[in-house]
């Protein structure tokens, strides 16, 4: 049975690889042999995909910023057009990645409409949706949705879509995640060390917008606490360079480590991040954080004047409870300034730190119970024609 997948960025390619993993593990007990063709990055072909084109690097947040990968994900969209034409699957499953994946989803309703078509961790329409437009496609060629988050279930389901909650699928992953004790003697940090992990980018954009706020904020701690360590594990190798320049610039005590981001997020004693996926790993090992998040300030007037949009908030782990478990700094707000303040107090304040973890322990109740990948498999997989009910 052949299924597509198709997905983007640095974060679709993690979580398409968990998925295909439990699938082919369900599969091989079912008796079934599964081929597996996608848009993805290294992480999915590693877990047993044929990638098709690699959009791991292909991403962004905003109006402007998206400008530069106009032409590359309407290539991409092409090509798994194209591929889809010639090589009808059995299945198609969509991750996030909305531009092209409503594109894709779009031909198969129109050319292909008796091929299922499943969204897996559909695009956050639930939080910032300024019209109903999007949300009407994402239904009209969707014939199930997996939500991972019980508000986007809701949302999605009210609006005609047919949904199952499957639960967030960091959870398993944060499962075989190593101890602190373990992670520090890993990396070497000793036990008088404050080890911060800073997270300023897994998109372009946010090295330039994220990133010297960031830094300058860890420069100013860095005075305030001799005793610190910065720890930066690399999204994209191809960070490194500009990420390495900007340790020099700042002056920052840093290490750069690529491959070893369960170990440094379960090492540290805090973290400065941008707004994403890591905000939910950090909380699942109870590391308290500052969100940061800036766009491009056109980005921002067109979607506050024109479109009128708003949203309660950024993080993931907000988001899960509709509530301010962790500080957020969006965009004239993100300020070296604010950040070191509140970085500051959860470093220093013991009973500000111990509500975030009891917010954290609330957050984690609504994420789902572990087994997250393989309900998603085994929903996915129930929708092949040779196994439908």
């Amino acid at each position: 049975m052949r299924i597509f997948i198709s997905t983007g960025e640095v974060s679709g390619d993690l979580q398409g690889s968990l998925l295909i993993v439990a699938m082919k593990r369900q599969a091989a007990a079912a008796g079934l042999q599964l081929e597996i063709v996608a848009l993805g990055g290294e992480r999915m072909a590693e877990a047993g995909a044929t990638i098709l084109g690699d959009t791991s690097g292909i991403g962004s947040m905003g109006l402007v910023e998206s400008l530069p990968y106009i032409l590359p994900t309407l290539r991409v969209q092409r090509q798994a057009i194209a591929f889809l034409k010639q090589n009808p699957p059995d299945l198609v499953v969509l991750i996030d990645y909305m531009g092209p994946n409503l594109g894709i989803g779009t031909y198969m309703q129109k050319h292909l409409p008796q091929v299922p078509v499943v969204y897996y961790i559909a695009p956050q329409e639930w939080v910032w949706s300024v019209s109903l437009r999007n949300t009407a496609r994402i239904v009209g060629f969707t014939d199930k949705l997996l939500a991972i988050f019980p508000e986007e279930a809701r949302y999605f389901s009210d609006n005609g879509a047919k949904v199952s909650w499957v639960g967030h699928p960091l959870v398993d992953r944060m499962q075989n995640a190593p101890s602190r004790e373990a992670a520090r003697a890993k990396l070497g940090i000793t036990p008088e060390q404050t080890a911060i992990a800073l997270l300023p980018a897994s998109r372009n954009q946010e090295i330039k917008y994220l990133l010297p706020v960031i830094f300058a904020a860890a420069q100013t701690i860095q005075t305030k606490l001799p005793e610190v360590h910065f720890w930066i594990p690399l999204s994209l190798e191809v960070y490194r360079q500009p990420i390495e320049a900007a340790i020099e610039r700042y002056g920052l005590r840093a290490s750069v480590v690529s491959g070893q981001q369960k170990e440094v997020f379960a090492a540290a004693d805090f973290a400065i991040t941008k707004s994403g996926t890591v905000n939910l790993e950090l909380a699942l090992l109870n590391v308290p954080q500052v969100v940061v998040y800036r766009l491009n300030p056109i980005t921002v007037w067109i979607a506050r004047k024109i479109l009128k949009g708003s949203i309660p908030f950024a993080s993931p782990p907000n988001l899960v409870v509709m509530k301010p478990i962790v500080p957020e700094f969006l965009q004239e707000q993100a300020t070296p300034e604010n950040i070191t303040q509140a970085a500051m107090e959860l470093l220093l304040n013991p009973e500000r730190r111990q509500q975030t973890l009891t917010d954290y322990q609330e957050m984690r109740q609504c994420l789902g119970e572990v087994g997250v990948c393989d309900r998603a498999a085994q929903e996915i997989l129930q929708m092949l024609p040779s196994l439908r009910v």
